[in-house]
């Protein structure tokens, strides 16, 4: 038997090896459970987040499968993980963010709400009558002070600043894509942002997409999270296949 048996029955208990294995499967339950891979991107003036888009059924209507939600006009998050979990995580930033706004008087600083989200999660993992969720937020905006930001915040609670960063089946992947590209972030315009989210993921994924099969997010300057439509998505598709010609 090993000797870590039994210590993944409680998500209080640490196992010999120091490890808080709940809180490990909620990470890999995350990571894996949608099949998703999701990537986001900051640039010189701007912030983008880009996921691949499953219907699950033909019968789901397309427009109510989703996994960005704008937590506030000028301040959105990006979901990977199982669905319920991203949903519930989506309106507890909502709620934070509109309770910080009405206690101070003006919008909640993105750094603020990745500490504030990620100490919520770091709670899950103390207490026996909770459940660490399964979900892995990226949060992005356009700071007054510090330009744009990017968090990614996961189940344990941990929470960083990133240039570029990645989540879901291909996180790995698409990192060591992102990698390579972290020297030129800074010079790129929300175009630029764009195109280079969408090519992560075609490369990390080996695949065409049609523009249904994609859904990203642009923040960028003083201007409201904006939702990328089918017809610009597929524009700069084309711009992305015509360099590869």
């Amino acid at each position: 038997m090993s000797r870590d048996s039994g210590f993944d029955h409680h998500i209080t208990i640490f196992s010999p090896a120091g490890k808080l294995y709940q809180v490990e499967y909620a990470i890999k339950c995350a990571q894996t459970t949608s099949g998703l891979t999701s990537v986001a991107v900051r640039g010189r003036d701007s912030c983008v987040l880009v996921t691949q888009k499953k219907v699950p059924d033909r019968l789901v209507d397309p427009s109510s499968v989703t996994n960005l939600y704008k937590v506030t006009d000028y301040l959105a998050v990006l979901m990977t993980g199982a669905p319920a979990d991203c949903k519930t995580q989506a309106t507890r930033l909502r709620y934070e963010a509109s309770e910080f706004k009405f206690q101070y008087g003006y919008a909640m600083p993105v750094a603020s709400l990745a500490k504030r989200v990620g100490d919520i999660c770091q709670v899950y993992t103390q207490r026996a009558s909770l459940r660490a969720l399964a979900a892995i937020c990226i949060i992005a905006a356009v700071d007054d002070e510090k330009g744009p930001q990017l968090f990614k915040v996961d189940p344990a609670g941990h929470y960083f600043p990133y240039f570029a960063t990645a989540a879901g089946a291909k996180e790995s992947e698409a990192t060591n894509f992102l990698e390579k590209k972290v020297d030129e972030l800074k010079d790129y315009d929300a175009d630029a942002v764009v195109r280079c989210g969408i090519s992560a993921l075609q490369s990390v994924l080996n695949a065409d997409f049609k523009a249904s099969e994609i859904e990203a997010m642009v923040i960028a300057g003083k201007a409201r999270c904006h939702v990328l439509s089918d017809e610009e998505i597929d524009a700069h598709l084309n711009v992305l296949a015509e360099t590869d010609a």
